[in-house]
C-alpha cells in the first residue's frame, strides 16, 4: 500500500500536511459514487479502522437521488425525502466533503475543491490531495440555444425539480379555474414536455395522472380541458424498451388525449408560447426540458483523456485509459461494452450498468491497494422498464415484452428492489400501500420554496415576485 500523499485541511491559506493514510477521493455522489463508496468501506474496513485508507466524497449534496422515482414523486405517490439517501447515514465510515470539484491536476494528483464553508468564509477554492481517484460526477442537463429555454424552461433532474413541478402544475390549475381571461386559462392548462426519454415520458404519463385525478375537485375544469403535449425530435420514445412497446407507448398516450409529436423540434418558447418547428404555436405556463443530459463540465477541467463526446475514456477494468490511479463509470465514462458483437460497443449510461460498474470499481481499487489483480466489467443489458402512470406501462426484459398493468407491476418491484438501503424500500412499499387505499393529495405547497416570503411581508418587506420564474 502506498504512502506519504497530501491531506488537505481543507481551509484556506494553508499547505496540506503528510499524511500515512493512502486517500481515496469520490468525486460524485450519486449512483457510482455512493456505491463505490459504500463497496469501499465495506472491503477496506480494517484499513479504515486502522488509518492506513481515508475515503472521501465530495458532493454537491448530502444525499443521493434515486433518479427512477422522481416522476413518482412529481405524482406524489412517493414522498420527497424518501426519493434521496442519506450519504452521511450510509457512508459512515467515509469523510463526506459538500462542495464541488472545480478542478483536477492528476499529474500532481490533487484536486481544487469550493465547498461550502469557503463560500461563507469568501476565501475562494482549497486543494486536496489523494492517492486513487474515483470520478463519478454524473450528468448534467443538455440544453440547445432555443430562444426564452433559460426564462421559462423546467428540468426534471433533482427532486427539487419534481416537487417543485408538481406544485407548479397544481397552482395552473388554481390559476384557471379563478381566472376570467380564456387566454390566461388556455396558457395554464397547457403543458409542453420536450424530450421523449425515460425522463420526460415518465414525467409526463404521472403528471398528466395526476392532474386529471385533480380536475373532479375544480368546479369548472375537466380533464378534457388540459392540454398534454409531447415533443420528441426522433421519430419514437423510449427508444430503451424497443420499437415495438416505443409504438405502444406512443398509442397508449394518444389514446389518453396526449398530442404526442415525432420529428418534431422546439424552435422558441419567448414571451411563454412554445413554438414548434411544423408552424404550431402553443401558449403555455409550462415547459418541461427533458431532452437529454451532457457529461459534467468538471470532467472538461481535468487532464485526463475523453471521447469525443466529453466522457472519460475508460478501459473494461473501469481505469481512465492512459494513466494510472483514476477510475471511473457511469454517465461520465466511456466503457466497452465486452458482451457486445458490435465493435467498439459501449455500455450505456443508465444506473443498470451504473450500480454493477461501481461494485467492480470498488473491488478493483481494494485489488489495487492489496497489490492483486483487477477484474474486467462485463453485463449484458437486461432490458429496461417504464412508467406511463398509475397502472400503465411498458418493459422488454430478457426478450419478453409487456405492457399495461404486468410491466407497471415490473416496474415497480425492479425499482423497489434497486433503491438503496432497506429503510428506502419499508418507506416506498409502505407509501405505495397507503396511496392505494386512500386517495391521492392534491395540494400545492409551492410556498416552500420561498418560506421566509409571508414573514418578510409582515415585517414591512415586498412580497417577492413569481418564485418560479417560470410559472
Amino acid at each position: 500500500m502506498r504512502h506519504g500523499k497530501v491531506k488537505a485541511s481543507l481551509s484556506p491559506g494553508t499547505t496540506p500536511g503528510p499524511t500515512a493514510a493512502a486517500r481515496i477521493l469520490v468525486v460524485g455522489g450519486g449512483y457510482v459514487g455512493m456505491y463505490t463508496a459504500l463497496h469501499l468501506q465495506r472491503r477496506l474496513k480494517r484499513e479504515l479502522t486502522r488509518g492506513e485508507v481515508e475515503i472521501v466524497v465530495v458532493t454537491p449534496d448530502p444525499y443521493m437521488t434515486y433518479q427512477p422515482f422522481l416522476p413518482e414523486a412529481a405524482a406524489g405517490s412517493i414522498s420527497p425525502r424518501h426519493v434521496v439517501v442519506p450519504l452521511r447515514r450510509v457512508l459512515r465510515q467515509c469523510r463526506v466533503v459538500i462542495g464541488e470539484a472545480q478542478s483536477i491536476d492528476h499529474a500532481k494528483r490533487t484536486a481544487t475543491l469550493a465547498t461550502l464553508s469557503t463560500h461563507e468564509e469568501g476565501t475562494g477554492s482549497v486543494e486536496i490531495g489523494y492517492d486513487e481517484l474515483v470520478l463519478a460526477p454524473g450528468s448534467v442537463s443538455r440544453t440547445l440555444p432555443v430562444p426564452g429555454l433559460a426564462d421559462h424552461g423546467i428540468g426534471f433532474k433533482t427532486v427539487e425539480e419534481a416537487i417543485g413541478l408538481r406544485n407548479h402544475v397544481i397552482e395552473q390549475m388554481d390559476i384557471a379555474s379563478s381566472t376570467r381571461d380564456p387566454a390566461v386559462r388556455d396558457a395554464a392548462l397547457t403543458f409542453v414536455f420536450v424530450g421523449g426519454g425515460y425522463a420526460g415520458v415518465e414525467a409526463l404519463g404521472e403528471l398528466e395522472d395526476m392532474a386529471r385525478y385533480a380536475a373532479r375537485y375544480y368546479h369548472n375544469i375537466r380533464a378534457e380541458d388540459m392540454k398534454w403535449i409531447l415533443v420528441e425530435a426522433t421519430g419514437r420514445i423510449l427508444p430503451e424498451v424497443g420499437e415495438e412497446m416505443g409504438t405502444y407507448a406512443v398509442r397508449e398516450l394518444r389514446g389518453r388525449n396526449i398530442d404526442v409529436r415525432l420529428h418534431t423540434r422546439l424552435e422558441s418558447c419567448e414571451d411563454r408560447v412554445a413554438v414548434l418547428d411544423d408552424g404550431s404555436r402553443f401558449p403555455t405556463r409550462t415547459l418541461v426540458w427533458t431532452a437529454g443530459v451532457k457529461p459534467h463540465p468538471i470532467l472538461a477541467a481535468a487532464d485526463l483523456p475523453l471521447d469525443e463526446r466529453g466522457r472519460l475514456v475508460c478501459t473494461t477494468r473501469l481505469t481512465v485509459g492512459g494513466v494510472t490511479h483514476a477510475w471511473a463509470a457511469g454517465d461520465a465514462a466511456a466503457v466497452p461494452d465486452s458482451t457486445s458483437d458490435q465493435p467498439g460497443a459501449l455500455c450505456a449510461p443508465n444506473a443498470q450498468h451504473a450500480v454493477r460498474q461501481a461494485r467492480v470499481l470498488a473491488e478493483n481499487i481494494a485489488a489495487t491497494l492489496h497489490g492483486a489483480p483487477l477484474k474486467e466489467y462485463a453485463h449484458s443489458y437486461a432490458g429496461s422498464v417504464a412508467s406511463l402512470g398509475l397502472h400503465k406501462g411498458v418493459a422488454h426484459v430478457y426478450g419478453r415484452k409487456l405492457k399495461g398493468y404486468p410491466a407497471w407491476f415490473m416496474h415497480r418491484v425492479y425499482h423497489l428492489s434497486r433503491v438503496p438501503t432497506f429503510n428506502r424500500k419499508a418507506r416506498v412499499l409502505a407509501e405505495w400501500i397507503l396511496s392505494g387505499l386512500f386517495k391521492r393529495e392534491i395540494v400545492s405547497l409551492g410556498s416552500l420554496e420561498h418560506p421566509r416570503a409571508e414573514f418578510e411581508l409582515a415585517a414591512g418587506g415586498k412580497h417577492p415576485k413569481d418564485p418560479k420564474g417560470s410559472s
